[in-house]
């Protein structure tokens, strides 16, 4: 019987030995802001954010002589501008481990279409096998049932649907967000709930490990419960939420004001990765658990 992509993970495939733990040499994260980082802050960092992509490749390059990471990633892209913009120079590159991410900037707009983003996500998934390459690809979060959000909710389901059957096919990871029930506290999400918090992308990384089978040093970590809230007041803090920050996001993209203008790619060529930040995120609300 032929091992799954996802219990194979760090055993290597045709990979040998870059160092102890995993077989990769070369890490190339592509993808919009979740792969950027934004939402947890690091003034450390090329681009001002952290992120889970950083966690990941700091966790990757404990004890992997000659270990390099890049990471493509640009704020407000969407799919295909993923795709033609940072495909082409992944590939230049000749990663052996790639993540893809992308999609979700798509959904949030009316009119989306899970299945042809899908469509292009499969095309690119397999211009990244061919290279012989471990990919894993994301899919999204659930939305909830009961938020603003909710109401993407369908069209996120279904464009996960289609990202799991195209890594069957292809022999690709998936790192499943949806799955992450943790997600549903409020705190490991940024005050825009669009972008994790420092808690929610170290909760990715440590994702991120576990589907490539990855021994890691990152702590579960858990908030403090919330205080309880009535249903007016949070209906009432949802409201604030999308005056102030979604429904500004959706008039620039209505007017076409692309999201990325100015931006570029915090991490544009492989390079060895600082190891010592691998720390829990500081919050004064954290507590063990996950």
């Amino acid at each position: 019987m032929e091992t799954s992509p996802a219990a194979r993970g760090a055993a290597g495939g045709n990979h040998q030995g870059a160092g102890q733990g995993h077989p990769w040499h070369r890490f190339v994260a592509l993808g919009d802001s979740l792969t950027e980082g934004l939402g947890d802050p690091e003034p450390g960092s090329p681009n001002g954010f952290r992120g889970w992509a950083d966690r990941v490749a700091e966790e990757l390059s404990a004890g992997s002589s000659g270990f390099s990471y890049a990471n493509l990633a640009v704020r407000g892209l969407l799919l295909r501008q993923v795709i033609d913009r940072e495909l082409p120079q992944a590939l230049t590159l000749r990663p052996d481990l790639v993540s893809i991410q992308g999609g979700g900037n798509d959904l949030l707009h009316a009119g989306a279409d899970p299945d042809k983003l899908a469509d292009a996500m499969e095309k690119a998934v397999m211009e990244l096998r061919a290279i012989d390459a471990t990919v894993l690809v994301f899919v999204g979060p659930d939305s909830g049932r009961s938020t603003i959000m909710g109401q993407f909710r369908t069209k996120i389901a279904i464009f996960n649907e289609n990202v799991r059957s195209l890594c069957a096919r292809h022999d690709a990871l998936v790192a499943d967000m949806w799955a992450m029930t943790e997600l549903a506290d409020p705190r490991l999400w940024s005050p825009d709930r669009l972008h994790p918090s420092a808690l929610g992308h170290h909760a990715m990384a440590a994702m991120v490990l576990r589907t490539l089978n990855v021994p890691h040093t990152l702590a579960p970590l858990a908030p403090k419960p919330l205080p309880a809230r009535s249903w007016r007041q949070a209906r009432s803090e949802d409201l604030e939420w999308a005056r102030e920050y979604f429904m500004p996001w959706v008039l620039e993209g209505l007017k076409n004001h692309s999201h990325s203008s100015g931006f570029q790619a915090k991490r544009p060529l492989p390079g060895p990765v600082t190891f010592g930040a691998s720390v829990p995120p500081a919050a004064d609300d954290v507590q063990p658990g996950f």
